[in-house]
């Protein structure tokens, strides 16, 4: 018997929830149909998650692709179809991309296995990221710089920690209406064994009452722990170095893990900084959202509320 999976027509981080609440209760070997054929728009985030969902299943499932021609078409563009026949056994028309690349895809969906995967990533977004950043976000010249690290940081989490490959995605967005900019937005998610078991890893790790997801993210996120630290200080810094660039330049982080999600949330949003009691997702997934500079924000990038309110 296959169960279907729903997939909401529009799939971004907030929505790709009910991916999970469908999911959750089901045995892995249990066989699933994703059914996309109303999808009509995926961030992404949505569509990098939807390839772990895949990924997290110990039976091959069975993926049905979107009916409407457009979101197809885009979907093909993104990389997402090429990727999904290695996880999915795909059922409906599944378009070939056309030559060339949409302006709003900075990088299409990238495996990351290992750490030559993420100089690629980094090496073919440079020169098209400092363009969009500097020419479109406004963004002064130094976060070119800032940004590439960022990208090779979050790629580098998949390898040390995941356990398993992963994928990264990048794209810019004209979120006017929702937000009254345009956004950078970078998605990094696999299904691998997620924080709190990285962190477990560690031998001088230590347990106590308030210990699972939740607290796992809080000590990765906020206050940069690694099960790398104790034996080398060197490794293991690159959420935190992650978390100096959102503060920089007024730039939302999210991360999911497990049964918990952390997010260090800008003025210009209104997320929670804390979820807890989520349905169980294995691995990490991570949303960057870099906002257009306005000419009305003050000099200096707004200080994230998230800590004091994560805690």
């Amino acid at each position: 018997m296959t169960t279907v999976i729903n997939v909401p027509p529009s799939l971004d981080e907030q929505s790709f929830e009910q991916i999970v609440e469908q999911l959750a209760p089901l045995p892995p070997d249990q066989k699933v149909l994703f059914d996309a054929r109303r999808a009509r728009w995926a961030s992404p985030f949505g569509l990098t998650a939807l390839l772990c969902a895949a990924q997290s299943r110990t039976e091959r499932a069975d993926f049905a692709v979107p009916e409407h021609p457009d979101t197809a078409s885009y979907w093909a563009r993104t990389g997402f179809f090429r990727h999904a026949a290695d996880v999915f056994t795909l059922h409906g028309h599944v378009p070939r991309p056309r030559d060339g690349q949409d302006s709003d895809v900075l990088l299409e969906i990238t495996p990351v296995i290992q750490s030559d995967d993420v100089h690629t990533v980094v090496t073919r977004i440079q020169h098209k990221a400092a363009e969009i950043l500097h020419g479109q976000l406004k963004l002064e010249t130094a976060a070119t710089m800032g940004f590439g690290m960022m990208l090779s940081e979050a790629c580098q989490n998949i390898v040390e920690h995941a356990g398993r490959g992963g994928w990264v995605a990048v794209q810019t967005y004209n979120f006017r209406q929702r937000l009254g900019r345009r956004v950078v937005v970078i998605a990094v998610c696999d299904a691998g064994v997620g924080f709190r078991q990285s962190l477990e890893s560690d031998p001088s790790h230590r347990r106590d009452d308030r210990w699972g997801d939740a607290r796992a993210l809080e000590s990765a996120v906020l206050h940069a722990m690694s099960r790398f630290k104790a034996r080398d200080a060197g490794r293991g810094q690159g959420l935190a170095g992650i978390r100096r660039f959102c503060a920089r330049w007024d730039t939302k982080l999210s991360v999911r893990s497990g049964t918990a999600r952390i997010a260090l949330v800008p003025a210009w949003d209104e997320d929670e900084a804390l979820q807890q009691r989520l349905p169980y997702f294995p691995g990490a997934q991570v949303q960057i959202m870099i906002p257009e500079r306005l000419a009305s924000d003050p000099p200096s990038a707004a200080r994230s509320r998230s800590t004091e309110r994560a805690r």
